[in-house]
């Protein structure tokens, strides 16, 4: 069954104002027909954050980037100014060991300790506990999420729109299942209910697939739906969570909690079997993970050390949060889901002036002020070389870094 017609959009042709937008021909039209070499699909080469890298360095930010403010990609804070924060290592060592190849599924010193980390957050007191065979390291977050991939049987994978933008080209890639976004409600914040997992697996959906928090409209799906959630799912239909913003927790004062699915399922990490499988084909998808960086990765996750440093990063990010709202109030947006976590914000662009108030005109415009954000289109299309998608939501999308007085000053203009 294929699913690449599928339209989510509430008209079928491009509006008048998208047809005079040149940034909108340029989003339809992105790789279309361009065949450098046979054999050859070159629309894979960019997903949503990567298109508008690109459409920045046309502008000049490749060739002097401290020129400009980038809310476009969740570039990490690499330095030691967040207030109560361990200071980052400046070298690490490179034992004689770490110089031989290591194993896909990771070292077992640091499966141990990261087993030992969620069972003190997340299983404390519980009879069930993680041991390291329930744990597999892995390069980074893609790198788990096509492993995963790589390893489902044929089945109906279900996933949500908005949510991460590499979500769709990830899945396109495998042929041993088919993917089916499905389209949330703008009327509750996009929440993800118990109801709509059970509909999705109703109609033969056995894998589903969701980041939570949830990238790119903040919310997090928390105790008791999402142990709902998992009840729905138990014996009926693989559930993956995508908690790589579980850190970025607002909704318990900063205490340093993480969000987790780990807290109600025994091996949310992955049943032993499940483990073995994706740490296997890590030998011809991405060969593993540094060990000299594995090794040096285990001290880091003490977990008090861990509850510390998340104290101190929510503390930090949510006053970023609440500053850019206040803002964006006092300018006259008007803020209908505060997000509770993550660092993005999902902002309504209604009440622009028209030939800015959908997310690639605007994101056309912070371009022209040395600004990137994501336009909301980009986390919903299919494909970029998809000619026939419609803009669904008059959003884009806003992450918040220490340079956000920029983007303010372009929404002002």
């Amino acid at each position: 069954m294929s699913f690449s017609g599928r339209r989510f959009s509430t008209t079928k042709d491009p509006n008048s104002s998208e047809l005079s937008s040149s940034i909108h021909r340029l989003f339809r039209s992105a790789h279309e027909g361009r065949r450098l070499h046979a054999g050859l699909d070159p629309s894979r080469g960019s997903t949503g954050v990567v298109w508008c890298t690109e459409r920045a360095n046309e502008y000049g930010f490749q060739d002097n980037p401290s020129d400009w403010c980038n809310l476009g990609q969740g570039a990490p804070e690499a330095g030691d100014e967040i207030e109560g924060s361990f200071e980052r290592p400046k070298h690490i060592e490179v034992s004689p060991g770490a110089r031989e190849y290591g194993p896909t599924a990771g070292i077992k010193p640091l499966r141990v300790a990261i087993a030992n980390l969620y069972n003190a957050h997340h299983r404390r007191g519980k009879e069930s506990q993680y041991s390291w065979k329930n744990v597999c390291v892995v390069p980074g977050g893609r790198s788990g999420l096509i492993r995963i991939a790589a390893v489902l049987n044929n089945a109906y994978l279900g996933f949500f729109i908005p949510d991460y933008t590499a979500y769709n080209e990830m899945l396109s890639l495998f042929r041993n299942f088919a993917a089916i976004p499905t389209p949330l409600s703008h009327d509750d914040g996009y929440h993800i209910h118990p109801n709509k997992i059970a509909e999705e697996i109703s109609r033969g959906t056995s894998v589903i697939l969701t980041s939570n928090p949830r990238n790119p409209t903040g919310q997090v799906v928390a105790n008791p739906e999402l142990s709902q959630i998992q009840d729905i799912c138990r014996d009926r239909a693989t559930l993956i969570m995508d908690e790589f913003y579980g850190g970025y927790n607002y909704k318990t004062d900063c205490d340093g909690t993480t969000i987790s699915a780990a807290e109600n399922v025994q091996n949310i990490l992955g049943p032993e079997d499940f483990i073995k499988a994706i740490g296997s084909c890590g030998s011809y998808l991405d060969g593993g993970t540094n060990v000299p960086f594995q090794e040096a990765a285990i001290p880091m996750l003490e977990p008090d050390k861990v509850r510390k440093e998340m104290q101190a990063l929510q503390t930090h990010f949510k006053r970023k949060r609440d500053y850019v709202l206040n803002r964006l109030r006092e300018i006259g947006f008007k803020i209908q889901h505060v997000p509770d976590s993550t660092f993005y914000i999902w902002l309504d662009l209604s009440s622009l002036p028209a030939e800015i108030n959908d997310g690639l005109n605007f994101f056309q415009k912070c371009l022209e002020e040395h600004v990137i954000v994501v336009p909301g289109e980009l986390t919903e299309s299919q494909t970029l070389s998809d000619a026939n998608k419609e803009q669904a939501f008059s959003s884009t999308l806003i992450l918040l870094k220490d340079e956000i007085s920029s983007i303010l000053h372009a929404i002002t203009l």
